[in-house]
């Protein structure tokens, strides 16, 4: 049984200069009426209208779901409650903007069942803030945080970058300690990574994108690690950290790869069997609900070799790597039996070690994931 779902809002008031999300400005959109699409596609990919959905996380995302009102927030959430069993819901993640985090938006989400906030930090340093195109300063983090605690939360994760045009790992470094004074049960920190159609990008391609160099990058890594470890964070996939019992459950879907809706103009869901990629563009999306039609763009059967690739490149990306007794009981197969070459060579690199239950990436292949995983595509024609 599915028991996750992801529900994209794709309105933003700036876009940053990183961001290849599906999105668009907030000024001017129909929003009331994508709400009400969303809500529809609940209903079409439901069916039974008496029945709920029997869902254990829901996280809203986007774009920036706290660019809606709280009005608006209230209509979507409520909607949503109706629609779903929220008595089994353990996680309810709405990511929040520094900006955006106002006492009434934060109140409607605690009235609705939200029980944790993904708030996008990204840097405290404000000129890199606004270097990323980012409309916060560093004032709103602390306010933030501030009014997410007076509304009730008690499970907040932050988002941060490094690897930003021209940040030096000491910068970094000072971004981490003000990281742990907010005093937040869970960090997700990423790389920055030039992807196309955006503003990065097309500077990149113009030579007007300074980057800092990849032996930096790597510091300000080993830094992360390092410092999430001593303040009370556990590692427990490549990006990310948490206190003890605050790992992100619904993540953890992802990365266990498992199957998951979701709603929304340009989501990405995964469902019996089926990984499908909605419609993009507004207009698109809400003109397919509206004539009663599931929004699809495109829809692509997983076969069996593409469900192993992407189950040894999702695990390996958890810190406690995967399970070989696990792997055995859902393929019927042995990781051990059609990697033997890759693994070999991966093991005499320095790059994956055993563990008790079966393997996962050392020191070294964290700083090389990508690396690895490549080793895993292609390379199986056919299992039976």
């Amino acid at each position: 049984m599915i028991q996750a779902a992801y529900i994209h809002i794709p309105f933003c008031e700036q876009i940053c200069f990183y961001c290849d999300f599906n999105k668009v400005f907030l000024k001017n959109q129909p929003v009331e009426e994508y709400i009400d699409s969303v809500l529809k596609e609940l209903d079409l990919t439901k069916g039974d209208k008496q029945k709920p959905f029997q869902l254990k996380t829901i996280y809203i995302g986007g774009g920036t779901p706290t660019a809606l009102s709280a009005g608006q927030l209230e209509r979507l959430l409520q909607g949503i409650q109706e629609r779903v069993a929220m008595e089994q819901v353990e996680e309810f993640t709405v990511e929040v903007n520094p900006d955006n985090a106002t006492m009434d938006r934060l109140n409607v989400l605690k009235k609705y069942g939200v029980n944790r906030l993904s708030i996008g930090v990204q840097t405290f340093d404000e000129v890199l803030l606004k270097a990323i195109g980012r409309t916060h300063v560093e004032e709103n983090i602390y306010k933030a945080i501030e009014n997410s605690r007076k509304a009730g939360f008690e499970n907040i994760s932050i988002d941060l970058m490094f690897g930003l045009p021209q940040q030096t790992p000491e910068q970094f470094k000072i971004t981490l300690q003000k990281a742990f004074e907010l005093g937040v049960e869970h960090i997700s920190a990423y790389s920055l990574k030039i992807e196309e159609k955006t503003v990065f990008f097309n500077r990149q391609r113009k030579g007007k994108l300074q980057l800092p160099p990849e032996d930096d990058e790597v510091k300000m890594y080993e830094l992360l690690r390092e410092q999430t470890s001593s303040n009370g964070f556990v590692q427990y996939e490549i990006s990310n950290f948490a206190k003890p019992g605050y790992e992100s459950k619904h993540n953890l879907v992802y990365w266990n790869n498992e199957e998951y809706y979701a709603f929304g103009a340009g989501a990405h869901g995964y469902v019996s069997g089926v990984r499908h990629h909605n419609h993009g563009p507004l207009p698109k999306y809400l003109k397919a609900v509206a004539c009663g039609e599931l929004p699809r763009l495109q829809e692509s059967k997983v076969s069996l070799v593409e469900k192993i690739e992407e189950e040894m490149f999702l695990g390996l990306r958890k810190r406690e790597g995967i399970n070989r007794s696990l792997f055995i009981e859902k393929y019927n197969l042995d990781y051990e039996q059609l990697f033997q070459v890759q693994l070999m060579k991966l093991k005499n690199r320095g790059l994956i070690e055993d563990t008790t239950n079966g393997i996962r990436l050392t020191d070294e292949g964290l700083l090389l994931g990508n690396e690895v995983f490549e080793q895993f595509l292609a390379v199986l024609n056919d299992v039976d």
